[in-house]
């Protein structure tokens, strides 16, 4: 046992203290890649227009892919390295960070190279015509060669978050997110140059944000060590394994988009599509903030699990799911309170459009209520290695049971059930899992809380 993990904070600091550290910068982190992608497109479209826009967000699957393979395993590892940590194995934790950062960098790159090769047909399967082929092309090309950057960059900033240290993990993000707006403003305001400049600008921003991280490796308290590499298929399995409802999750956000971008399309017209926009854009953000909650207890729990620290383990996540509860039912009165002045920030709207919108907001927002929990619980059971039930509760709420209401209440109660869709498949993955922990007499309340 080396003296850095005699003294690690989780062994010592109070929990409340502990979810605190770890909560503000994942939350200040994840609110500020949403302002920074929001920016980033106001950006690209005013100055380079709306096909240029279009061609880009053709080209953002590619940046989903990676962001995937970075969460994918990078979650997945980090978990195995935190549960490491916490049975003091700081050699196989070390071995655990160097085996996981060497799969995402090799594999993203072999996906980019192989992917770069088919890129022209590539770009018209995202859907690019004639006038949107060029610049989705251009964006496309240089994520799919120096992509891996990005990935690395994210792969790391999760591990830092692991090591103990969520603040400079924020601090990497606020740089990329800051410096990303400061580099695409010069290149497309005082250079005047275009979207592949654009992608450049993108990579150079992560790179900075790498750097900061890379700090890490010299501080005293870090363990995070390259050390002597060799494949190890076991470990490749579980990290992805452990990492996978991470990536489902991302294949969830796009199923969502997809398939109600479809109905709203059949039931509603434009009018509704346009209505789903608005309201896509502001769960975005609160889909991050609720990210960040995951993201800040993903460490302690694997640490305490790791150190077979049971009651720590309990305490941390009734602090979580009380907390869930409380944002989820801030952000359910936000949303019925000032669902027009939202709905008014994205733009002069036709009176059809803000209706729709309106109502959505206030409908949609329910789900907030409960949303918060399933993420803390299905974050919970990631982080202890209980994968099957963690991918049953990110299937459940983002693909399952959200595509069995969509298909079935709409076409009974019209257009405004629609809303109602992710609302009901919280609840319903909520309740289902509350049987769940009772069945399994698996409990965090002392006075009942599940």
């Amino acid at each position: 046992m080396n003296q850095n993990q005699a003294f690690n904070p989780l062994d010592h600091e109070r929990i409340g203290k502990v979810f605190l550290r770890y909560l503000i910068p994942s939350l200040v982190g994840m609110l500020l890649m949403a302002v920074n992608l929001a920016v980033d497109g106001i950006m690209v479209g005013n100055k380079l227009g709306p096909v240029a826009l279009a061609g880009v967000n053709i080209a953002g699957p590619v940046y989903t892919i990676f962001v995937g393979m970075s969460l994918w395993l990078g979650i997945g590892g980090a978990t195995l390295y935190s549960q490491a940590m916490g049975r003091k194995e700081s050699k196989q934790a070390q071995f655990i960070f160097t085996h996981s950062l060497a799969l995402i960098g090799i594999g993203t790159l072999l996906i980019g190279v192989i992917a770069w090769l088919f890129h022209d047909p590539l770009v018209y399967a995202l859907g690019a015509n004639d006038e949107t082929a060029p610049f989705a092309a251009a964006y496309m090309n240089v994520f799919l060669i120096f992509g891996f950057v990005f990935t690395l960059e994210n792969a790391f900033s999760i591990f830092v978050r692991n090591d103990g240290n969520p603040t400079l993990a924020m601090a990497a993000l606020v740089t990329t997110a800051f410096s990303n707006v400061g580099i695409n403003y010069v290149i497309l305001y005082v250079l005047d140059l275009g979207v592949r400049e654009i992608a450049f600008g993108t990579i150079l921003a992560a790179t900075l944000g790498l750097l900061v991280l890379v700090s890490h490796f010299f501080t005293k308290r870090s363990n995070l060590k390259l050390v002597r590499l060799r494949f190890d298929a076991l470990l490749a399995k579980r990290a992805l394994l452990f990492g996978f409802p991470s990536f489902l999750a991302e294949v969830g956000i796009s199923a969502f988009t997809i398939s109600h971008n479809i109905m709203f399309a059949r039931l509603a017209g434009t009018a509704g599509v346009a209505a789903f926009s608005v309201l896509n854009y502001v769960h975005g953000v609160m889909l991050l903030m609720f990210l960040g909650m995951g993201a800040a207890i993903q460490p302690i729990v694997s640490y305490f699990h790791g150190a077979n620290q049971v009651e720590k383990k309990a305490e941390i996540m009734r602090i979580a799911i009380r907390t869930g509860f409380g944002v989820g039912i801030a952000c359910f009165l936000i949303g019925q309170v000032a669902a027009v002045p939202i709905v008014n920030i994205f733009g002069d709207f036709p009176q059809e459009v803000k209706d729709l919108a309106v109502t959505g907001i206030r409908i949609f927002f329910i789900a907030y209520l409960v949303m918060g929990a399933n993420f803390v619980l299905m974050t919970y059971f990631q982080s202890i290695g209980e994968v099957a039930i963690a991918t049953w509760i990110t299937a459940g709420r983002q693909i399952l049971f959200m595509l069995l209401f969509l298909m079935t209440i709409p076409f009974l109660f019209g257009v405004t059930a629609i809303w109602l869709v992710i609302p009901l498949a919280e609840i319903t993955v909520l309740l289902l899992l509350v049987v769940y922990l009772k069945r399994s007499r698996i409990h965090f309340g002392k006075k009942g809380l599940f």
